[in-house]
């Protein structure tokens, strides 16, 4: 008889045998998962977390920084703006390095804790609990659900389907400006958005955002955390005996099976587990934790809640379902320090290092220098030799500064033009200057002059080495 296979863990497999009753259909759709509400500590620190994160997606938009949006990532004119800080294209290394750190981060905390990302402040998950809680107080509990969608249409199905689904569309709407509030004027977005006065790709952006959070928290769920998102696949590779999971323990549980609450599970026999399946009902993945590790499971805690209630009800001690390590579940003691662990944790401090040191050394000004083409050099009345330069200069920052420019290389110089610029923050500036050298000053056909630009305060400068021609 053919057998499938299914992976429960990096170097174990569960063997399923099918259902001779059940076609062979690998592609079959999903049944739906009617997740049951819970309660427990792990709950309710899961929903004060998840709120909190969603409170900073919500807040962050609207802040105020020296009379402009505080943050504000402006594809279009290329400059990401961040409270105090200007970030241009030719400033994306930062972005790079930040991306590394998060990443070694969550190596990191995955190798100690597992898929708590995915459990606590994934946005996938907290929105997909969000739309539950909708679903939960239209249409009523676990069962009053699986009844509701078995009844035939009537007035009481319509308008609750009705209002749940308007719930679902007026939160990703709003989740959808938000977002895109990330890379436009927030305030101007969400006037113009209602009085209809958006542009294109504006109107496109919030509908196509409001569509994607609407279909993956409503109806895709547990697809994006079982097939779409990548760290469900290779999360194994980061897991070990040592790493801190969800995990039943067999030991204490095993021989599963119903009893009176009174009844004497050594008399009868048997384990904890009554087998009420209350882990699986609570599941927002819909597996059952007994079976193994399984790279399904969010880490949410979920079950260690609903487990820990039954447990309670039944005055068995509590834990059956835990967050455990493999090796403490054979009896061992679970080691904090390996090598796989430290590894991750010294190069995410050395990438946090060098991000540090990148933005520490970052100075808020870049000036480009431009000759002119069309005349090499000149000589003046007085017989001067003279150059023509066009400086931009680039204001990183998001404080206006008024900047001075000077030369160095040569002593008897020069410099026609307005010397001293005021520039925005965020601002280019074009400064056309003229260069002036005393000719017996000029002792090679091209020779390296330096254009200085500092602020009145002289905390912020630059220098910038350029070709001062004379034939």
């Amino acid at each position: 008889m053919e057998q499938k296979v299914k992976v429960v863990a990096a170097d174990r497999v569960k063997i399923q045998r099918p259902d001779p009753n059940q076609s062979n259909n690998n592609y079959a759709p999903r049944s739906r998962i009617y997740v049951r509400d819970t309660k427990g500590k792990l709950e309710w620190f899961r929903r004060g977390f998840g709120f909190l994160l969603l409170a900073l997606f919500a807040i962050i938009p609207w802040l105020q920084f020296n009379g402009e949006q505080a943050v504000l990532l402006n594809i279009a004119e290329q400059r990401f703006r961040i409270f105090g800080m200007t970030l241009w294209p030719q400033d994306l290394t930062i972005l790079a390095w930040l991306t590394i750190v998060a990443a070694f981060a969550l190596f990191f905390v995955t190798t100690l804790y597992g898929r708590v990302w995915c459990g606590f402040m994934c946005p996938q998950t907290t929105w997909t609990f969000i739309f539950m809680w909708f679903e939960k107080k239209i249409e009523g509990s676990r069962h009053q659900r699986m009844a509701l969608d078995k009844r035939p249409w009537d007035f009481d199905k319509l308008w609750r389907k009705t209002a749940k689904h308007t719930s679902w569309i007026i939160v990703s709407l709003l989740t959808a400006l938000i977002f895109v509030g990330y890379f436009t004027d927030i305030r101007e977005l969400f006037v113009n958005f209602f009085t209809f006065d958006t542009g294109f790709w504006a109107t496109f952006s919030v509908l196509f955002f409001t569509f994607c959070t609407y279909g993956n928290a409503g109806w895709m769920r547990e697809i994006m955390c079982t097939h779409i998102c990548p760290y469900a696949r290779f999360q194994s590779a980061m897991f070990d005996k040592d790493t801190v999971t969800v995990s039943y323990d067999p030991r204490r549980g095993e021989p599963r099976g119903g009893r009176a609450r009174k009844a004497d599970r050594h008399e009868l026999g048997l384990g904890d587990c009554i087998d009420c399946n209350m882990c699986v009902q609570v599941c927002p993945t819909g597996i059952d934790i007994r079976n193994g590790l399984q790279y399904e499971c969010i880490n949410c805690g979920a079950c260690v809640d609903a487990c820990n209630d039954v447990m309670d009800k039944m005055n068995y001690p509590r834990g059956l379902i835990r967050f455990t390590t493999e090796r403490n579940l054979e009896g061992g003691k679970t080691r904090k320090f390996r090598f796989k662990s430290v590894g991750y944790f010294v190069a995410m401090v050395l990438m946090a290092g060098l991000l540090v040191w990148e933005i520490a050394t970052r100075v808020p000004l870049q000036v480009d220098i431009l000759r002119d083409r069309n005349q090499l050099y000149s000589i003046n009345m007085e017989g001067w030799v003279e150059n023509t330069y066009n400086l931009k200069i680039l204001n990183k920052s998001q404080l206006t500064e008024t900047f001075v420019v000077r030369v160095e290389g040569f002593t008897d110089t020069r410099l026609k033009g307005d010397t001293r610029v005021t520039v925005d923050g965020g601002e280019v500036a074009n400064m056309p200057v003229t260069l002036a050298v005393n000719p017996d000053e000029v002792t090679e056909r091209v020779q390296d002059v330096t254009f200085v630009v500092e602020n009145i305060e002289g905390d912020i400068v630059t220098r910038h080495v350029t070709s001062f021609i004379y034939e």
